[in-house]
């Protein structure tokens, strides 16, 4: 098709071309000729070319046919978490090769208990991780969250707890330098217990036994902060039936500060109720003092007297003077004390008919006996108005007293 169109203005990049009918189109003046100014007149020819339209539809087509075969039929796995193993404070967990397909790694994330515990570096294809610090006999949930260019994938969540004290399957020992008997006893000694032995440092490897740090097992377990121990700390824990403490066998560690115990095999037998009894029964009976008879005051419990507690020397009561048949006032005898300043009577080992015991100068404290008045032919009562002790010149004769 063929259009004459008259040229209004030129400009640098664009020139404005008028129709028959006052329209105006604007035109890359880059493809008019060179000699076009306003006013001048070009022809067009508008044509399809329908050969260069098939050949791009067709290279569209393969586009999006790699496109849908690249990125559209594969995507990434979900991770898939597993347990390698476990101890009283800490777990090693795998996971299987991740598969991206086409996506790209954005991060890899572990979480404890629903909480994000760490990001776990995929730069050199780690594909395990120790956690430490549990606690003993608990349960926790793991789970991996993988976010990719193609979006989240998570994994299942696994349920490990970790063991009790006296569950030794989870020891994981890598034997280095040790002679050739020492080798075969700590291989026994770990069958026996249940743990595991391994001929290579890796990341579930709990213990290092050796007795010469040196070698190369060595500085991989020290890079890998291993505790590095004797073998007698199998032999402790064999011992114990649980597991012990690794600072007193340390290669330079003292002996003296390895803390043993009564093992499994080293308990005493417990005895029956009726059997303890019988000897908390017997036990009493030797610490008793044994008292004489007859040596007992009526009415008074006999306790047994202790090795600590010294004798406490008792002091007899005044006991009141015979009255005089003298009826005078100033002759009269005093009354026993009151009841409440009179000593109360002690059960002590003196008076359950052991000896007597003296005074640090040798002289010999008598029983706390209450006397009974000699002169009978007076009555006496308790009734009778006490009376404040006289003087020796209130209780003085008149002869005596007199000039």
């Amino acid at each position: 098709m063929l259009i004459s169109l008259t040229v209004g203005k030129v400009d640098a990049g664009v020139a404005v071309l008028l129709t028959e009918d006052k329209r105006l189109i604007e035109f890359p003046s880059i493809l008019l000729p060179p000699s076009i100014t306003s006013g001048s007149i070009v022809d067009i020819t508008v044509s399809r070319n329908l050969s260069s339209e098939s050949t791009s539809q067709k290279s569209f087509s393969q586009l999006q046919s790699a496109i849908l075969t690249t990125y559209g039929l594969a995507s990434p796995s979900s991770p898939v978490l597993s347990c390698r193993n476990a101890t009283q404070t800490s777990v090693v967990l795998e996971w299987d090769k991740i598969d991206l397909a086409t996506a790209d790694l954005r991060s890899l994330s572990l979480y404890r208990n629903g909480a994000k515990a760490g990001v776990i570096p995929q730069d050199k294809g780690i594909q395990a991780t120790k956690v430490s610090g549990l606690a003993v006999d608990t349960e926790y949930v793991f789970h991996l969250v993988l976010r990719t260019s193609a979006g989240q994938y998570s994994s299942e969540k696994l349920a490990v707890r970790t063991h009790k004290m006296t569950d030794l399957s989870g020891i994981t020992v890598t034997p280095g330098v040790l002679p050739a008997p020492l080798r075969e006893s700590l291989s026994g000694a770990v069958e026996r217990i249940g743990a595991k032995i391994t001929e290579t440092v890796r990341i579930d490897t709990t213990h290092f036994v050796c007795t010469e740090g040196r070698g190369r097992e060595w500085e991989k377990a020290v890079e890998m902060n291993t505790p590095v121990v004797r073998p007698e700390w199998v032999e402790g824990c064999e011992r114990e039936g649980r597991i012990v403490g690794v600072r007193g066998y340390y290669l330079n560690a003292d002996p003296k500060l390895r803390q043993v115990g009564q093992g499994v095999g080293m308990q005493q037998p417990q005895h029956s109720p009726r059997q303890q009894q019988r000897d908390r029964t017997d036990g009493q009976a030797q610490r008793t003092v044994p008292v004489q008879q007859g040596q007992n005051s009526p009415g008074q419990r006999q306790e047994p007297r202790t090795p600590t507690q010294a004798p406490t020397p008792n002091i007899p009561p005044p006991s009141p003077s015979p009255r005089p048949s003298s009826t005078s006032s100033d002759s009269r005898p005093p009354p026993p004390p009151p009841a409440k300043d009179a000593p109360q009577p002690q059960a002590s080992a003196e008076e359950e008919g052991e000896e007597e015991l003296g005074e640090p100068d040798g002289t010999a404290v008598a029983s706390p006996t209450k006397e009974v008045p000699n002169d009978l032919s007076v009555p006496w009562s308790r009734d009778e108005k006490a009376e404040e002790p006289k003087t020796p010149g209130d209780s003085a004769s008149f002869s005596e007293v007199q000039l």
